[in-house]
């Protein structure tokens, strides 16, 4: 008996240029940037000046007053996006088994709310630390709150790949629809890790951009470039197997037809290109897909010294000179790296991609690397017609995965 095949029927989002997908499409396709100055927190004593901060987020909107002041914002903007795919999708739980609809979305525990409770604990004692701490501390608490608000009784996993979560996520969803374990998967990413700990520690590594002007701070693929620009957010999607969507009837927006995965093995830190180009083929022979079907690829593209120019060798290992003839641009350009939330915003351009046959920009774009030789759709949106794409997530430590989406035919 073959596996079943896995298509999308809602996504959702909430990032630094939009608060739902049509806002979001919408200015990624204008070459809008969401990266300012950070607001968050006093950045005197930083020397990163500058984020993807999430805008006019109102949590009250999307939730009971209770979940909203019980939860960290990674919940808030996890359920509002879950909310609008599962919107979307048309899924009426009263009409599901339950236990047929689980749950996979990555998150990074929230170091604020952390931060917080060690504060209580220091200065209050132990009586006064939040008695849902370990609930509530843990990266699996979105993919609990999501679970909870909709009933989904189903699997409920929060995968953490670091900057590979999100669209390990994803791919993880798949595989439990492929093996018999859910008819649908509310799966993707959530993230805020945008505190002063959270900065702190990145910069010290030295990965985060210290360059202060919003205009240009973030530029991959660029000779010069100086390192990531902090975002957070969420993307989620709604997959289901194509059998159970066409019996509902369900609007059908692409199917995801491939997941790969791989691991350095190599350095903490600095990527590899080889694994890097193993996840992409084995992506690419899971959706029975040639390489020379695939028109566009959403990048990783941090905007490091180190992984760009690592991606685009390894975009030349798993496509050969086909590399030379893909559209590649980096959602990151336009929203900054949302950690753990990252891969799964980047799914969420990369099916709006497919579905709109619309190309965004890789903004902030002037100055090319001889290292990083291929086309980046500098700039401008571009119309493309794109049957097959391929998006990409590299975890710091050498994680991987990439997905294949394509137009859904029949």
């Amino acid at each position: 008996m073959s596996a079943p095949r896995v298509v999308v029927t809602g996504v959702g989002t909430v990032n630094p240029i939009g608060n739902t997908v049509n806002e979001f499409w919408t200015n990624a396709v204008a070459a809008k940037s969401g990266i300012g100055p950070i607001s968050r927190f006093d950045v005197t004593n930083f020397y990163v000046k500058v984020a993807g901060e999430v805008k006019g987020f109102d949590a009250y909107a999307h939730m009971d007053p209770k979940i909203a002041d019980r939860n960290p914002r990674a919940v808030h903007y996890g359920l509002a996006a879950a909310q609008e795919a599962m919107a979307q999708a048309g899924i009426d739980m009263s009409r599901e088994v339950p236990e047929r609809v689980g749950v996979s979305i990555a998150c990074m525990s929230e170091s604020d709310y952390i931060v917080r409770q060690a504060q209580i604990l220091e200065r209050r004692g132990p009586r006064r630390v939040d008695p849902l701490f370990v609930a509530r501390s843990g990266p699996s608490a979105p993919a609990m709150q999501v679970g909870m608000v909709f009933g989904a009784r189903g699997p409920n996993s929060s995968p953490n790949s670091l900057c590979a979560s999100g669209t390990d996520a994803i791919g993880t969803a798949m595989n439990f629809i492929k093996l018999g374990y859910a008819d649908v998967m509310i799966a993707g990413g959530t993230d805020s890790c945008l505190s002063p700990l959270g900065v702190a520690g990145l910069d010290i590594l030295g990965a985060v951009t210290r360059e202060s002007d919003p205009a240009i701070a973030c530029r991959p693929f660029d000779a010069e470039r100086s390192g990531f620009v902090f975002g957070e957010g969420a993307g989620i999607v709604v997959l289901e197997s194509l059998e159970h969507a066409l019996a509902r009837g369900a609007e059908i927006l692409v199917e995801l037809s491939g997941a790969g995965w791989s691991f350095d093995a190599y350095d903490q830190t600095a990527p590899a290109s080889e694994p890097e180009a193993y996840a992409m083929k084995f992506a690419l022979d899971q959706a029975r897909v040639a390489p020379t079907d695939v028109a566009y690829v959403n990048a990783h593209g941090t905007s490091t010294r180190l992984n760009d120019p690592t991606e685009t060798q390894a975009l030349k290992i798993a496509f050969g000179d086909h590399a030379y003839k893909l559209a590649i641009s980096s959602t990151k350009s336009l929203v900054g790296h949302a950690i753990t939330a990252s891969g799964a915003v980047e799914s969420v351009a990369a099916i709006m991609t497919v579905v709109t046959d619309t190309i965004h920009p890789t903004i902030n774009y002037r100055t090319p690397d001889p290292e990083c030789d291929l086309d980046y759709v500098p700039n401008i949106a571009r119309e493309k017609t794109v049957d097959v794409c391929l998006t990409n997530s590299f975890g710091l430590g050498g994680e991987n995965c990439s997905l294949v989406f394509g137009k859904f035919k029949g």
